[in-house]
């Protein structure tokens, strides 16, 4: 992993192709990422890959409720000569939540950004295929968003046995 000064290094070359590419860097439990500007993400990834790190190792959703941007893209990439790792995230509005495709770049995006659309509603913009993966196709909402309404069934205990089954207390 590239230290703090590597990491401000890295985000620097980015910067002088594309000033407005990295919005900011953090360098956390030895953790390096470069927070990107959502409409530069492709160019960032490309510099990256140029820089050795072409293996996408994952590239996952989150939701940041109650905060804004809410909705975020994460991208784990790998330096497999180098066995060095860098984390980039973007971040969008939940109500434009639009973050141009890497699938053409990484053949393995292809279904973690359908996964990303179906749970959290980040649309890939110029993906082949874009639709449900894990949920059914007419289904509403977006299951990992933090404001998802749980729902589900209650679970009977000794205790509340006779209200769940509906028994008269």
């Amino acid at each position: 992993m590239p230290d703090a000064t590597g990491l401000e290094l890295i985000a620097q070359d980015i910067r002088d192709g594309d000033p407005d590419a990295v919005l900011d860097t953090t360098y956390a439990r030895g953790r390096a990422t470069l927070i990107a500007n959502p409409p530069a993400i492709r160019r960032v990834l490309e510099a990256l890959r140029g820089k050795g790190y072409t293996f996408l190792a994952s590239l996952h959703g989150v939701d940041y409720w109650p905060d804004e941007p809410r909705l975020g893209v994460i991208y784990e990439l790998l330096d497999m000569e180098k066995v060095d790792r860098i984390s980039v995230k973007v971040r969008v509005g939940a109500d434009e939540p639009h973050v141009d495709s890497v699938t053409d770049m990484w053949a393995t995006a292809d279904h973690q950004e359908r996964e990303a659309f179906d749970m959290f509603g980040v649309v890939f913009d110029g993906h082949p295929n874009l639709r449900r993966i894990l949920m059914p196709e007419d289904y509403e909402g977006f299951p990992q968003r933090r404001d998802f309404p749980i729902g589900g069934e209650p679970v009977i205990f000794t205790f509340n046995e006779k209200r769940v089954r509906g028994y008269p207390e």
